[in-house]
């Protein structure tokens, strides 16, 4: 249920193309990009505007082919 809730609200911030969101101890999901750079640039901007706190929260992001 939280996946798809984070999954929705990624949507409604004009992010397209995620799909299967986990929430856990770390956030997993799937990203169509046309780049390793631009999924790397997409997904920092999804945790500075949705997925972690950088006020109180440190993250990192590991990007893997698909």
């Amino acid at each position: 249920p939280q996946g798809r809730a984070v999954e929705a609200a990624l949507a409604n911030l004009g992010f397209a193309g995620v799909s299967d969101v986990h929430l856990g101890r770390y956030i997993v999901l799937a990203l169509d990009a046309p780049s390793k750079a631009a999924a790397e640039e997409t997904v920092r901007k999804m945790c500075e505007q949705l997925l972690a706190n950088p006020t109180i929260e440190d993250y990192r992001f590991e990007v893997e082919p698909g």
